[in-house]
């Protein structure tokens, strides 16, 4: 069957991200904590990971950094946007151009892993929406990888069978839950890597 779509994750793929350090490093002197005090604090707000399927907005999340911490509203104000610039890290300009030039040849799709907020916080900074057809946000649809059924929701979406179907993640979990379903799934470890293994199987 041929190949008939593409679709990538976003955090550690389309976007270089650093790990939570990144976010928590700059509160550690300003709120005179201990890192893993503040990501135990941190931890409690959702420890169900109710985000990233929607069972916590990004308002109950903030209201819960500021009771945690004792914030006032211009501190949690801007302890959210420092979230979400660690969140969004960096784009991966190259990684999105090869993914921009796959239209109209193939169609094209992001699966993602999210919480509230992200696609306002993305759209802004980098227009997904723009450059592929269809984006699956866990946190809008109630499923989050590797739970099959976004993948099933994701080529349904895209009008695809999952063997018409490349789908780029970093994290092996995911790749092997979308592999098992006849997703042909490839692991992302760097840009060139997986630009030659997409193109691949293309050919």
């Amino acid at each position: 069957m041929a190949i008939r779509a593409v679709a990538f994750d976003i955090g550690g793929v389309l976007e270089k991200v650093d790990d939570l350090d990144g976010w928590l490093r700059q509160w550690v002197d300003r709120l005179g904590l201990e890192q893993a005090s503040i990501e135990t604090r941190l931890g409690r707000i959702d420890p169900r990971q109710m985000m990233g399927t929607g069972e916590m907005s990004e308002a109950e999340f903030r209201d819960g950094c500021r009771e945690a911490f004792g914030f006032s509203e211009t501190d949690v104000d801007e302890f959210m946007a420092a979230m979400w610039d660690w969140y969004c890290g960096e784009l991966d300009t190259e990684l999105v151009a090869f993914a921009g030039e796959l239209r109209p040849a193939y169609r094209t799709g992001i699966i993602s892993n999210s919480a509230d907020g992200a696609r306002r916080e993305e759209q802004g900074r980098y227009g997904f929406e723009q450059l592929v057809d269809d984006i699956v946000y866990s946190h809008e649809v109630g499923l989050a990888k590797p739970d099959p059924r976004i993948y099933r929701l994701a080529c349904e979406r895209l009008g695809v069978a999952p063997e018409e179907l490349v789908f780029i993640d970093d994290t092996p979990r995911c790749v092997d839950a979308a592999n098992a379903l006849g997703i042909h799934a490839v692991l992302h470890h760097s840009t060139p890597e997986t630009i030659r293994a997409v193109t691949a199987l293309l050919a």
